[in-house]
């Protein structure tokens, strides 16, 4: 082989290598941030911007005002046989607003964010919107349009942009500042993109109905391409505590994670760094457990980054992932929706005969803390189902998509329900939240949570426990239901019996019908009789009235022989 031709193959056989940005690997596997499809893009692009709406009014105790719009854009359809939908999302908060200056960075820089803290939110990276706006300007070529007017600020700020996926930059296109007319504060944020209405319409609907469930504090109005409202206003202005921004837990720590804080640690020795970093560690905890990792209390940490210390930090990461002296995670920062609250979202929306509500006590994983909450409705308007509606909340959000993959169902489907009265099919639906600084999803998608073993039995206790009261209800309702079928067997007698009775009561000489106001007189003394020999349960916490449940039945009895 000559020399040139074995270059030539040599050549040929080079891998090309370049990198690629955080936005372009985005761009190109929109899949894993749940824009899979066009039926997909639709939904997750309006609950994205809706989750930020909800991040930036509820979080800082506002009471969320929020909008959401979608209209059909035929103008910018192709020309050709092949016909694109596409259409135009906007939602509008009355939040605290996008500051000016952060405004570009915030909607056209993947992985830019204020969300990097340990605090409950329901975005995790920011990126949600990120990948709405690549999708977006993918499949539209129309920038993001975001008007937002901060609190406090007297102007109104618009900017138009693209993300330039090769540098992860903002693109501004165009940028305007107004003053400020009116009360409003927020922000009002306009994604076109290609989509599927007609198949994502249902999703939609019921992530929006689902919204207002657990957030009966707000008022959340959808309008869609048809120009249907969806309109579900505010029953209670009673809201959640606001999470709070919290230190991470020794328990939570991995190596990297370390590496970062010691870097960015302003304190000058590893004691007096374990105190300011990290929760539930005290001076004396923490010489305890320098101690018994053998490391000196007051070295400086950044040593720790210095070649030939590697083993040191891997021991230090190691230990306080391990170590049992440490107090439990603190739970006081996170923002659980309360059962109040469960109670008042079930009842608006599915007006059951019964519902109950649990907020378990914070428990913890691998250094992060959690509440489970669970809220069960039974009866009344739900229509009987050959099993329960299941309805998935994480950090308030709703979860659609992947139910079978997730946590709670595997809870739910091996629930035994007869133990708790219900037989199916059965008008029966189950609410499971979980509120944590790190929620096991899945996938970036956040759509199902994984099957970590102290989530998963905080759920089945937690069902479990509401199952309780309800099968006491249901208990009561059919002992109930046999006094009133006793009750009856009784009463349909009654009228002939006081009519009898008055006859009988005058000389045989005398017999003759007796008067209204005789028989009326029998009749109250025989139901006063039935109703003081007789004991009817609580039932939804009242007591139903005898005498009542007898002058029903007289009633009747009366209608029908006339």
């Amino acid at each position: 082989m000559s020399r040139s031709r074995a270059s030539a193959q040599a050549s040929e056989a080079r891998e090309r290598y370049r990198e690629m940005s955080v936005a372009e690997f985005f761009a190109k596997n929109k899949e894993l941030a749940g824009f899979a499809n066009p039926t997909r893009a639709l939904y997750q692009t309006v609950r994205e911007l809706v989750e930020n709406a909800l991040d930036a009014t509820d979080t800082h105790g506002i009471l969320p005002e929020i909008t959401i719009i979608i209209r059909e854009r035929p103008d910018l359809e192709p020309g050709g046989s092949e016909r694109v939908t596409r259409y135009t999302v906007t939602v509008e908060d009355n939040g605290i607003g996008v500051p000016a200056t952060e405004i570009a960075n915030a909607f056209g820089k993947v992985l830019y964010s204020s969300k990097y803290v340990i605090r409950q939110t329901r975005g995790m990276y920011g990126l949600g919107v990120k990948a709405a706006v690549l999708y977006g300007q993918a499949t539209s070529g129309q920038p993001v349009e975001v008007v937002s007017a901060p609190i406090g600020s007297p102007y109104v700020y618009m900017k138009k942009l693209f993300i330039d996926m090769k540098k992860n930059k903002p693109v501004i296109v165009e940028e305007a500042q107004w003053k400020r007319r009116g009360r409003w504060h927020g922000t009002r944020v306009s994604i076109t993109l290609q989509g599927d209405w007609p198949r994502a319409r249902s999703r939609i609907v019921e992530y929006v109905k689902r919204t207002a469930i657990i957030a009966p504090y707000a008022t959340i109005t959808l309008i869609t391409p048809e120009g249907v409202v969806y309109h579900y206003p505010r029953t209670t202005r009673k809201m959640p505590k606001p999470p709070r921004e919290a230190k991470p837990h020794p328990h939570g720590i991995d190596l990297e994670q370390l590496k970062l804080i010691i870097i960015n640690t302003k304190a000058k020795t590893l004691k007096d760094m374990l105190v300011t970093e990290f929760q539930s560690v005290g001076e004396k905890t923490a010489t305890d457990f320098l101690r018994e990792v053998g490391l000196d209390a007051d070295m400086d940490p950044k040593k720790l980054l210095e070649r030939g210390n590697g083993r040191k930090l891997s021991l230090l990461a190691d230990k306080l992932r391990t170590y049992r002296g440490f107090r439990a995670p603190r739970s006081d920062y996170l923002s659980p929706i309360g059962e109040e609250l469960i109670k008042i979202g079930l009842q608006r929306m599915f007006s059951p005969e019964w519902v109950g509500a649990v907020t378990r006590s914070p428990k913890a994983y691998e250094g992060h803390p959690f509440i489970v909450e669970v809220g069960i409705a039974y009866g009344g308007a739900i229509k009987p189902m050959e099993e329960p509606l299941l309805l998935r909340y994480a950090n308030k959000i709703p979860l659609l998509y992947e139910e079978r993959e997730d946590v709670s169902w595997k809870v739910l489907s091996r629930i035994n329900w007869r133990l708790y009265g219900v037989e199916f099919p059965a008008p029966l639906v189950v609410l499971v939240h979980i509120a944590s600084t790190k929620v096991p999803y899945k996938g970036v998608g956040k759509e199902s949570i994984s099957e970590v073993p102290e989530i998963e039995s905080e759920i089945r206790a937690a069902i479990q426990e509401v199952a309780r009261g309800l099968r006491i209800y249901l208990s009561r309702k059919r002992r109930e239901a046999e006094v009133r079928r006793k009750i009856v067997s009784i009463a349909k007698y009654i009228p002939e019996i006081a009519r009898s009775l008055a006859v009988l009561s005058k000389p045989p000489d005398k017999w003759s019908p007796p008067e209204p106001g005789e028989e009326r007189s029998i009749i109250d003394s025989l139901v006063r009789i039935v109703a003081e020999n007789v004991e009817v349960p609580q039932v939804n916490g009242e007591t139903a009235d005898p005498i009542q449940i007898v002058r029903s039945v007289i009633e009747n009895v009366r209608v029908e022989e006339r």
